[in-house]
């Protein structure tokens, strides 16, 4: 059985653009998934790349109407103003982190809940009432915002070490650890379901 390691930000539009297609693969080819959330702002630091605040105009605007076209064509209504953005990450990757050792709930509905509620629902992902709120909407103990804060605290800064040793630069970035095959966006989504065919 493959495995997906499947780096991720609880902010990053691409990620939410991605939805649940990727989850979707994996289970049509039996593959395990391991959520990674990890601090993109500081990945880009460390692997050469701009924080889009500090990017040309031009890629600015160039970002954006993607991002239109492809909220379009994915069907996924997305605010390209948020009104938590950018936010501390920081809280909602600690929940994922601490319910994917809990267990018992859906991982993949959880960190699309985080996406979701910035880019579609114009909600808080840092506010504790808004963490619990989408950790229990996806059958985990709400309580895990609290329990989980030392070995997500520990986890988050684990994954960006862990990131730029694997080579990963950006987010969403899937990796098949058999093979070590890396696919950087959610556009690389069928590449990633067609590398898993023979994985």
């Amino acid at each position: 059985m493959a495995s997906i390691d499947f780096y991720l930000s609880t902010m990053s539009p691409w990620c939410y653009l991605a939805g649940d297609r990727m989850q979707q693969i994996a289970t049509r080819h039996g593959a395990s998934v391991s959520y990674k959330p990890l601090d993109v702002l500081q990945l880009f630091d460390r692997t050469g790349g701009t924080r889009p605040a500090n990017r040309h105009p031009s890629r600015i605007e160039y970002r954006e109407q993607e991002l239109r076209r492809w909220s379009a064509h994915l069907d996924l209504p997305l605010n390209l103003k948020p009104a938590f953005f950018p936010v501390n990450t920081a809280p909602s990757s600690y929940a994922v982190i601490a319910a994917q050792q809990a267990g018992g709930g859906d991982p993949g509905g959880l960190v699309q809940g985080f996406l979701r509620a910035v880019w579609a629902e114009d909600r808080d992902i840092a506010d504790d009432a808004t963490i619990r709120d989408i950790l229990a909407a996806n059958g985990f103990d709400p309580d895990l915002a609290d329990k989980g804060l030392f070995i997500g605290a520990e986890t988050y800064g684990r994954n960006l070490d862990e990131a730029v040793n694997a080579g990963v630069f950006g987010a969403p970035f899937y990796i098949i650890r058999e093979t070590g095959e890396r696919f950087w966006g959610q556009d690389r989504l069928e590449f990633l379901d067609r590398a898993l065919q023979s994985a």
